[in-house]
């Protein structure tokens, strides 16, 4: 239903500034822009999901795998412990646990592409434990919150794009991006933990918190004592090494239980290219409505009224020339990489403005993106609390991006 308002919204905000700019202006162009968008964003959606279809095919293949293995199921039970707390609705043991634990540590690798399918099929396996099967339940508010913080170890493509527009030390935001990235995935956790009132404060959890934020700090140092190069390398193979070390795994696994591994894996693809053809109309839906609403002028609007505020209070405004990308993120990955690599030509990489927009870039998610997607793979139609909390931990990481970038680079 939230999903429907803000739809709705994106068309009918842009058309009426369309039209007090036609009337008032006499911008004839904005119409033919916005319908531009229209098409072009219908394109983008469905090739999106067409380039979905082959790495969906391949890693659903690899997960069915890995649960005919039993891999899936030696990792439920390891995350017992800390997911009965954050996932109270979850069956002790359930291996849904096992596919939200591979999805939140690609996402954490910057591992995109193997992520979103590991995504969707824990939202799969969530789905089948839900009795109202239009409706969202806790674990899927809490998982897709946890996706919508963006949680990123390491950053590989912004340190590439910062590299190629030139920056003196391409990997200087990677601290800030770490820092922003982990309060960003704090405060999904307590805002998501207060509306289905999950009890933060018990020794499991504290422990968890508390091990990862050494985790953290271990990574932060010893990536810092290497040079940028080195870095880059070590990051890049780390992942990479990661995921065929994954593969290999599952196929091993499969060997010894004594499955017909190639099968098991024809039967999961089979399902990634059903998924991949599933998610096309809300792709659709959500794209076209975010591309109209950037055509009208929008969201430019709304950048000069934020400045116009700040500088009337006696602010500080430096920060605002980067915040389209961070009102970019939630809507769009692309287009919150296009204002990134706009800031940093404009304004230079080295710049205020360019380091911040790229921690904006690392610090949260494609919000609205993960929502449609994940939602629409499974059917659910009413989301309840999961748009409310998915922005505020997209709003504190904003908040968390500003306040570090002012203390890393002002």
């Amino acid at each position: 239903m939230v999903l429907n308002w803000i739809w709705v919204a994106f068309f009918i905000v842009a058309f009426v500034i369309a039209l007090v700019k036609l009337v008032f202006w006499g911008d004839f162009d904005v119409f033919p822009a916005m319908m531009d968008s229209t098409f072009s964003s219908s394109k983008t959606a469905f090739e999106i999901s067409l380039g979905l279809t082959g790495v969906l095919s391949l890693w659903l293949g690899i997960m069915k795998i890995g649960e005919k293995g039993g891999v899936v199921n030696v990792l439920a039970r390891l995350l017992s412990p800390i997911f009965t707390k954050l996932f109270p609705d979850i069956p002790k043991g359930h291996p849904v646990t096992g596919s939200i634990f591979m999805n939140i540590a690609a996402n954490m690798l910057g591992l995109d592409n193997a992520a979103t399918p590991l995504g969707l099929k824990a939202m799969e396996q969530l789905q089948e434990l839900n009795h109202k099967k239009d409706t969202a339940t806790n674990p899927m508010i809490m998982f897709l919150v946890l996706n919508t913080s963006g949680l990123t170890l390491i950053p590989i493509s912004i340190m590439v794009y910062r590299a190629q527009m030139g920056a003196a030390q391409p990997t200087d935001i990677f601290i800030p991006i770490l820092l922003a990235t982990f309060f960003s995935t704090l405060a999904g956790i307590t805002i998501t933990s207060l509306f289905q009132k999950i009890n933060l404060l018990n020794r499991t959890i504290l422990l968890t918190l508390g091990g990862a934020a050494i985790v953290v700090a271990g990574i932060i140092w010893s990536l810092g004592q290497m040079d940028s190069l080195l870095m880059n390398r070590v990051s890049t193979s780390s992942a990479n090494i990661l995921l065929m070390v994954i593969i290999i795994a599952f196929i091993l696994a499969g060997v010894r239980k004594k499955i017909n591994v190639y099968d098991a894996f024809i039967e999961g693809a089979k399902e990634g290219f059903q998924t991949a053809v599933r998610i096309i109309p809300y792709l659709v839906a959500i794209l076209v409505g975010i591309g109209v609403f950037r055509a009208s002028g929008a969201m430019d609007m709304i950048i000069d009224g934020i400045r116009y505020g700040v500088e009337a209070c006696g602010g500080n405004s430096d920060f605002v020339a980067a915040l389209p990308t961070a009102l970019m993120k939630p809507l769009s990955g692309s287009g919150a990489r296009g204002m990134m690599v706009d800031a940093m030509t404009t304004y230079g990489a080295d710049s205020f403005v360019g380091r911040l927009s790229c921690i904006f870039q690392g610090s949260t998610d494609t919000t609205f993106y993960i929502l449609a997607v994940y939602f629409g793979s499974v059917g659910i139609v009413k989301t309840r609390h999961a748009v409310a909390c998915g922005l505020l931990a997209d709003l504190a990481g904003i908040i968390a991006a500003i306040a570090i970038a002012y203390l890393f680079f002002s």
